[in-house]
C-alpha cells in the first residue's frame, strides 16, 4: 500500500510543476466554456420562451452541467493519455511487468494522484470562471454536494479503467491513432459531454442512460442538480466501475500473453 500512495503522491507533485499548461488549459475551458453556454443560452431563446425546460433540462442546469463539464474535463482525462500505449511500443512495458507490483493498481494510483491534483488547479478555478460569467445553479441540497464529490471519484475510476483498456489493446494493435480518434468521438458523443443525454431521441435513450459512458461525465451533473436519484446514480457508477475493472483485469492478463518487444 506504501507503494501505491508514494506512487500517487509523486504523480501528485508533478501534475503541480507545470504551470504554463495549467495556465493555458484553464484558458481553452474558459473560451470553451462561454461558446458552449451561449450557443445553449441561445437555443433556449429560439424555442420563444427561454425559460422553459428541454428534455427535463432548465437552461440554467444545461449551462451549468456546461461548465461542470469544462471543470472536469482534466479529471477524468478522456481523451489524450496513451502512456501505457508508449511504453508497450518501446517495449518498456516489460520491465514494468517484472516489478514487484500490481501493474493495474500502480497506473490506478499514478492517475489518482494526477487527478487530485487537477482538482485543485483545473476543476476548481474553471468552475469559479463559470460562477462569475454565468449564473449557475447550486447544488440541489447538501446530500447532493457529497454526492457530487463521490460521483467525480467514481468517474475518474470509470474513465481509468476505459483508458486502460485502450492503452493495452497496444499489444495486438501497436499503432493506437486510429483506435483513438475512435475513442474520442465515443466519449464526446456518449457521455454527455457535449449535450445532456436527454436530448437524444427517445429511443436511443435508454441505451445511452445504461452506457458506462453516462457515468464517466453526465452523472456527476446529475448529481449536483438532483437530475436523478443520489443512491441510485451512484450505485449505477460503482456497478459499472466494479465490471469494468474486472473486465480491464482480464484483458490484461490476455494482453501479457500478447508482449512483443520490437525489435527482438
Amino acid at each position: 500500500m506504501r507503494l501505491y500512495l508514494e506512487v500517487a503522491n509523486r504523480a501528485f507533485r508533478q501534475q503541480l510543476t507545470y504551470r504554463a499548461a495549467t495556465l493555458a488549459g484553464l484558458f481553452t475551458n474558459g473560451v470553451f466554456g462561454v461558446f458552449l453556454a451561449t450557443v445553449f443560452i441561445a437555443f433556449y431563446r429560439s424555442n420563444g420562451d427561454g425559460g422553459a425546460a428541454v428534455s427535463g433540462w432548465t437552461v440554467s442546469q444545461t449551462v451549468t452541467m456546461t461548465w461542470i463539464n469544462q471543470s472536469i474535463i482534466m479529471l477524468v482525462f478522456m481523451w489524450g493519455w496513451w502512456e501505457i500505449a508508449i511504453t508497450i511500443q518501446s517495449g518498456a512495458v516489460v520491465t514494468d511487468m517484472l516489478k514487484p507490483m500490481n501493474y493495474f493498481a500502480y497506473w490506478l494510483s499514478r492517475d489518482l494522484g494526477r487527478a487530485f491534483a487537477q482538482v485543485f488547479i483545473r476543476f476548481a478555478p474553471t468552475f469559479l470562471i463559470g460562477w462569475i460569467l454565468f449564473d449557475l445553479e447550486p447544488p440541489a441540497s447538501f446530500a447532493n454536494t457529497i454526492a457530487f464529490a463521490l460521483s467525480i471519484a467514481m468517474a475518474v475510476g470509470l474513465s481509468f479503467t476505459w483508458r486502460f483498456m485502450l492503452n493495452i489493446s497496444t499489444f495486438w494493435v501497436l499503432d493506437y491513432r486510429g483506435i483513438s480518434m475512435m475513442a474520442v468521438a465515443f466519449v464526446n458523443i456518449l457521455s454527455g459531454f457535449l449535450m445532456p443525454l436527454a436530448f437524444f431521441p427517445d429511443m436511443l435513450q435508454p441505451v445511452l442512460y445504461s452506457l458506462p459512458f453516462r457515468g464517466m461525465v453526465q452523472m456527476p451533473s446529475e448529481m449536483y442538480l438532483g437530475q436523478t436519484s443520489i443512491i441510485r446514480g451512484l450505485l449505477f457508477q460503482f456497478a459499472w466501475l466494479v465490471v469494468m475493472i474486472l473486465f480491464a483485469q482480464w484483458v490484461f492478463a490476455r494482453a501479457q500473453r500478447k508482449v512483443v518487444v520490437q525489435g527482438g
